[in-house]
């Protein structure tokens, strides 16, 4: 079992979320209004947690504003990687809005698309239920293959069966076989260890994206509610992993990850020993998206995910240009 626990860090409450169509941005003081309102959430998108939404709120620039009905709305802006993708990548520096498992009432939703290019994250569950109003607002929809999140059984991952993870097995026992080893729930005292896990391998490297992201969560490890372990080889800290559950329960959804790269095997034995250290009520293991990442894609279907939450982006028909990776090629409303 792995449990969380109080740390010493302190923070500023703020305002409660503004009516739309006013917009602020996230704070740590908000999560008490906002979380209640993601929990309620059953499809299971990585993007639809308040840790989610908050230790990315400086790369994405999200705001949030709440309805009547007390759903919410997420905006933020798509960040280039690098200025030289702009060209080849057009969702890039565009707005978009995210509805978290809900959507708005027709009048919401055309003020909406008057603001932003594009609706984002937008789940199975919704294009099914709102499939009428979706057409009377001529909204096309389109597979966003990049952000599906990937979804494992969690007893593969803890048991590594048969001969589809038989490499996987085989790290893992050399892993094993190579260090004395350990791994300890990752509690408030224990934070500094993972720090300079962290700060070693940042310094081997560099800074992938999710840095910052990651040293917050570590910061503010109490206030999130997130759950985690930190691993030992020969004594030593080497690697940490970090999450929360969603779905009711159902999913944990693993947020951060890091190890060592001097200690073969490291990230196989991460991978496995915390999901044996779930609870048998998480039948399945969120481990997020690839990015459209190449590597990263092999590296995920190498772990055989058992299906995918899919995500798919929203926008008016009349300005839809698709590539066959199904990429925006024009986005301006």
């Amino acid at each position: 079992m792995i449990f969380a626990c109080r740390t010493c860090v302190h923070y500023t409450i703020s305002m409660t979320v503004p009516s739309f169509p006013d917009f602020t941005p996230i704070t740590i003081g908000l999560k008490n209004e906002i979380l209640p309102v993601l929990s309620l959430a059953s499809c299971g998108i990585s993007e639809f947690t308040f840790s989610g939404l908050y230790l990315f709120r400086k790369r994405y620039g999200y705001t949030v504003s709440r309805l009547e009905d007390k759903t919410i709305i997420i905006s933020g802006i798509q960040p280039p990687r690098a200025p030289e993708e702009e060209a080849g990548e057009p969702l890039l520096s565009k707005k978009f809005f995210m509805t978290p498992c809900a959507a708005p009432e027709k009048a919401i939703m055309e003020e909406l698309f008057k603001t932003h290019d594009y609706w984002k994250n937008i789940p199975e569950s919704i294009i099914r239920a709102k499939k009428d109003l979706l057409e009377e607002m001529n909204i096309e929809i389109t597979e966003d293959r990049d952000n599906f999140d990937y979804l494992y059984l969690r007893t593969d991952l803890a048991e590594l069966p048969g001969k589809k993870y038989h490499k996987k097995r085989n790290l893992v026992a050399q892993f094993l076989r190579s260090y004395t080893h350990e791994e300890r729930t990752l509690t408030a005292e224990l934070i500094p260890q993972a720090m300079r896990v962290l700060e070693d391998w940042r310094a081997n490297k560099g800074d992938d994206g999710d840095y910052i992201a990651c040293r917050e969560a570590l910061e503010l490890f109490n206030e999130l509610d997130m759950k985690g372990l930190l691993f030992y080889a020969d004594g030593r800290p080497v690697g940490w992993c970090l999450g929360e559950p969603i779905a009711g329960n159902s999913i944990f959804i693993v947020h951060f990850e890091k190890g060592l790269d001097g200690y073969k095997g490291i990230y196989q034995y991460i991978n496995r020993t915390f999901a044996a250290s779930l609870p048998e009520n998480f039948t399945h293991i969120n481990r997020e998206q690839d990015l459209g990442e190449e590597g990263m894609r092999q590296a995920k279907m190498t772990y055989r995910p058992s299906g995918f939450v899919r995500k798919y982006i929203g926008f008016y028909k009349r300005l839809a240009q698709m590539t066959n990776m199904g990429k925006l090629q024009t986005s301006a409303f």
